[in-house]
């Protein structure tokens, strides 16, 4: 049982209760699509929204070398529109404006929204559907490319979702869609991805099922590093040639069945690993707590309120943890209420260990918080293995 991911309570809702919803993977035994149920509404979820992909450096050079490549692989010009459905503040979009391409991004976080207005990036504030891209079309709006960056797994109705692709996308437009890979979640025992604005959990397998009963197809994908491990897949329309299918898809497919994942002992190891780190966590932080040593945390993100709760870990092993967003600050964790300050924190209080929550960040939080090292703090993660950074 665990609150919303990213549900942050005010310092006047300490005192109020939390509803708290389950999380459970379950597995289809036919399709092999892996899900919550949908329990949390999605606009409890995305109405007001606290990530900002802005405050990451490396999701923002990741998002400029796309722009670079994509660019020049789909020779896009002044005249071509490029789409961004789940746009978040503008973080890829502004790399296609700045080189003059038109751009529209969908987010349905208001407040995310506004920043990227304030990017010259023009965002419609609406969730992704078929109903939307049925208006767009009607308004003679056609996406030549059609982006879709870790949102296919927020979607509850996947199907109508992807049929707003299908729509939207001009005849001979191109669909990328980035997602972390299942077999990442499985074999890395990243169970804090696992939270309940993620509704699905997709292998090529899954998601190019869903994408071929919406008239979709697959034609090449590329292996991506972000979030532990994505895929990036590009589609185009079933009757579009234009783009042939390569040889990585079926390669990719093939390591996917080498791999178990279309069975079920593959995803039934995870449990046990999920109880094992769980056990190593809270034997270190009890340890260090023992010690007289005092742990601070760095970042707040989604993950971080499934790891704390299914952990039970309060302010007695984590003092408070620091976070970079502004909307963050003055804010508590969901569920176990610990406050989130701005990183300047760690230099008035110099905590022994730094546990570092987006531990898929390690490198580049460990850069921004070398001066800690005067101190003598050390780097600590929990997944994939709990480890203390050298």
């Amino acid at each position: 049982m665990s609150p919303p991911s990213d549900g942050f309570l005010s310092a006047e809702r300490l005192d109020a209760p939390e509803t708290f919803y389950p999380l459970h993977l379950r597995l289809c035994d036919r399709c092999f699509l892996l899900q919550l149920p949908a329990s949390v509404s999605r606009e409890e979820i995305f109405s007001e929204y606290a990530y900002f992909s802005s405050y990451s450096e490396s999701f923002v050079s990741h998002a400029r070398a796309y722009t670079e490549a994509i660019v020049s692989r789909l020779a896009l010009t002044g005249d071509s529109l490029v789409v961004e459905v789940g746009s978040n503040d503008g973080y890829l979009l502004q790399h296609f404006v700045e080189k003059g391409i038109p751009v529209l991004g969908v987010e349905p976080a208001g407040n995310v929204a506004r920043a990227a207005s304030e990017r010259l990036v023009p965002t419609l504030v609406e969730f992704f559907g078929l109903e939307i891209a049925d208006r767009l079309v009607e308004e003679g709006r056609q996406a030549d490319l059609l982006v879709g960056n870790n949102v296919l797994a927020q979607v509850p109705d996947v199907n109508d979702f992807v049929a707003g692709l299908k729509r939207l996308l001009a005849p001979q437009g191109v669909v990328t869609l980035e997602f972390p890979h299942v077999l990442s979640l499985l074999e890395r025992n990243l169970f804090d991805t696992v939270y309940h604005e993620h509704f699905s959990y997709f292998s090529l397998l899954t998601a190019t099922r869903i994408l071929e009963a919406a008239g979709l197809t697959v034609f090449d994908l590329e292996e991506i590093s972000v979030h532990g491990g994505s895929i990036r897949l590009f589609a185009r329309h079933s009757q579009d040639r234009s783009h042939s299918v390569t040889e990585r898809v079926a390669e990719f497919a093939s390591r996917e069945e080498r791999a178990g994942l279309h069975t079920f002992p593959a995803y039934a190891a995870l449990a046990p690993a999920v109880e094992a780190v769980k056990r190593r966590l809270l034997a270190f932080l009890v340890g260090a707590k023992e010690e007289g040593r005092a742990v601070a945390g760095y970042g707040a993100p989604g993950k971080a309120t499934t790891l704390l709760n299914y952990c039970g870990i309060g302010t007695d092993l984590l003092e408070y943890t620091v976070d970079r967003n502004p909307y963050k600050h003055g804010r508590f964790v969901p569920g176990r209420r610990i406050p989130i300050f701005p990183p300047e924190r760690l230099r008035e209080t110099r905590p022994d260990y730094v546990l570092i929550l987006p531990w898929n960040l390690r490198d580049e939080i460990v850069d921004q918080l070398a001066y800690a090292r005067s101190w003598g703090a050390r780097f600590v993660v929990a997944l994939p293995e709990l480890e203390v950074l050298r």
